[in-house]
């Protein structure tokens, strides 16, 4: 099951892909697509639902919206690939690295990224993104993946000039308006057999930069679910990026970062694809 928003923002339509891949108007059913529609209740209704006789979405030329309304929280596992770790030439961790993400970063996955005067070292980060659908406090490792709705496609945009050249936290690198493009949908964890043997890529401006598999995580995803669960209570809707492979900008020798204009481009399987335009911040 696919599950996509439609339309502009404030204004997105719920909807879910039929056999067909028609996009099909569920408003009707379950109101919006978030943290108080998510679980198992959401998954069974749709399952029953006569998609044939919903209203038909039309997809072409309209906006995308974020798969999800607002997640609660974003959190992110940086450094989860040995590949990547061999790219920035650190350790392995031990544990998880955790970081946050601004619910403000959240956005569809084609809305373009802002760049503004105080940026300089703006990098890209394709990540398989995890949908909590049922709270999860101290689950083990066995049931962790009960506890996903589904999966989504995420890039984990970084100032990394913020990020790394600036005291405190990584958080402050990661959060800035549509730093967290996400989707074009949320797929139900049944039609994903194995999260940890999805292929993964990015593009800049259409030249190959990362290419990667979900089987070089260091920690799997229901490693990573059962882990946070210790510290905290994970909630329907909540958001995990899981960390990216090789290929950002950062690990080039010399390093290379997006400007205004350029186009990133990026895709897992069965996760869908999604492009975003570096374009000039325009203060609202």
């Amino acid at each position: 099951m696919k599950l996509l928003r439609i339309g502009e923002i404030g204004n997105e339509v719920a909807c879910v892909l039929d056999d067909a891949g028609i996009a099909r108007d569920v408003s009707g059913l379950i109101g919006d697509i978030g943290p108080n529609s998510l679980g198992d209740d959401l998954f069974l209704m749709l399952r029953g639902a006569n998609l044939s006789k919903l209203d038909v979405v039309n997809t072409q030329g309209v906006r995308l919206g974020s798969p999800i309304s607002q997640p609660k929280n974003i959190y992110c596992i940086g450094l989860n690939y040995s590949d990547h770790a061999a790219e920035a030439g650190l350790d392995i961790p031990k544990e998880p690295i955790l970081f946050n993400k601004s619910s403000g970063a959240f956005c569809g996955p084609n809305d373009p990224t802002p760049y503004t005067r105080q940026m300089s070292k703006l990098d890209w980060e394709v990540e398989l993104g995890v949908v909590i659908g049922k709270r999860a406090l101290h689950v083990s490792e066995a049931d962790a993946l009960d506890h996903v709705f589904g999966y989504t496609l995420v890039n984990d945009i970084s100032e990394r000039s913020w990020q790394l050249e600036r005291s405190g936290q990584w958080t402050k690198g990661k959060s800035f308006n549509n730093f967290c493009p996400t989707g074009p949908w949320l797929v139900s964890r049944d039609e994903i057999a194995d999260p940890q043997s999805l292929d993964m890529w990015l593009n800049v401006n259409s030249v190959r930069e990362q290419t990667g598999t979900t089987k070089k995580m260091i920690f799997s995803v229901q490693e990573i679910i059962a882990y946070l669960s210790n510290f905290i209570q994970l909630e329907p809707g909540d958001l995990i990026c899981t960390g990216t492979p090789p290929g950002v900008g950062a690990g080039n020798k010399p390093p290379k970062f997006l400007k205004i204009g350029d186009e990133v481009h990026l895709g897992i399987d069965g996760l869908g694809e999604a492009r975003q335009s570096v374009v000039e911040f325009a203060r609202p």
